[in-house]
């Protein structure tokens, strides 16, 4: 989904966001600085820049003034906290892309993306725990109707656990899949929730599953991993397994060009991998990697698509 959709802000306060952060003036007023006066010997700018910005924070919400001064509110929690993916939200990711897309040109001119940031996997998590409750219902709507009797369920590349705590609550079995520094960034989230964990490839889970879900995770990936994953999700399914992508896929006509499907593309050209997979070709992995009845529908209420297939052709 389109970055300002999670953040609630446009292109225009990104930038200024980004600006207070690369002069340093995000840091001062986050740690020490209360006032422009402050900011202005903190971060070497000018006065001018200083007033302007104190007000642009505030009017976004990221300032409050108390007794004279400025303090960071609830919603600059994301710029300060790592430990709670929850507190992160989607500002830090999204201004990770912006990062990105300010160095696009060289990366078009040398095909070697900038290295993401230290905190690149944290920011990314936050960003998918802030992903609207009506979408992920929609999409856990479109995986369950495809496999109604899809009890035993693997998210892949399951991130913050969305859609992981969505299927729970619907009476499935869940194992979220990811990486091992994103399991331990979201393990204290689910300690005591019926979720298992398992960090790593699903070629190392033990047992099959009925349903293999993911979403957002093939505009991630380059076509060639997302053939990689779908040969080793057919794996870890039983015999009549269903698999469901929900994502933003496009069907190559210009009609199709949503926002959504022009942002996935960007972000792939910025980040050196990704994108909006066209249809067509979403198809043929799927039918490569030994699955059947391939569909892909529309998410209704979404920018979504999901493509599904079984592992058994369906009479």
């Amino acid at each position: 989904m389109p970055t300002r959709d999670r953040t609630g802000l446009g292109t225009a306060p990104l930038l200024a966001l980004r600006a207070a952060r690369e002069t340093g003036v995000l840091d001062a007023l986050m740690d020490r600085a209360g006032t422009p006066a402050e900011v202005m010997a903190e971060a070497g700018v000018t006065e001018a820049a200083a007033d302007r910005m104190v007000d642009v924070l505030a009017d976004l919400g990221f300032l409050e003034e108390v007794d004279g001064e400025y303090e960071p509110t609830n919603r600059a929690l994301g710029l300060l906290a790592k430990r709670d993916v929850r507190s992160i939200g989607a500002v830090p990711h999204a201004l990770d892309t912006v990062d990105a897309l300010v160095d696009l040109p060289n990366t078009m001119e040398t095909g070697v993306p900038p290295e993401e940031p230290d905190d690149a996997t944290l920011h990314r998590l936050g960003s998918h725990a802030m992903t609207g409750e009506a979408v992920v219902r929609a999409c856990v709507t479109a995986a369950v109707r495809a496999a109604p009797d899809g009890d035993r369920v693997v998210d892949l590349c399951g991130g913050s656990g969305v859609y992981a705590a969505e299927f729970a609550a619907r009476g499935r079995d869940v194992t979220l899949v990811d990486s091992a520094d994103a399991v331990v960034a979201i393990e204290p989230m689910y300690r005591d929730a019926t979720i298992s964990l398992h960090a790593g490839t699903p070629t190392t889970l033990d047992g099959s599953f009925h349903l293999a879900f993911a979403a957002g995770t093939a505009s991630s990936m380059d076509p060639a991993e997302v053939q990689a994953l779908l040969d080793v999700t057919a794996g870890v399914l039983d015999e009549d397994g269903t698999i469901v992508l929900a994502d933003v896929f496009s069907d190559g006509t210009e009609a199709d060009a949503s926002e959504a499907a022009v942002t996935a593309d960007i972000a792939g050209l910025a980040t050196g991998h990704g994108g909006a997979h066209d249809v067509e070709a979403v198809r043929e992995w799927l039918r490569a990697a030994g699955f059947d009845d391939v569909r892909v529908e529309r998410i209704p209420g979404t920018d979504l698509r999901a493509a599904t297939g079984c592992k058994r052709t369906l009479d």
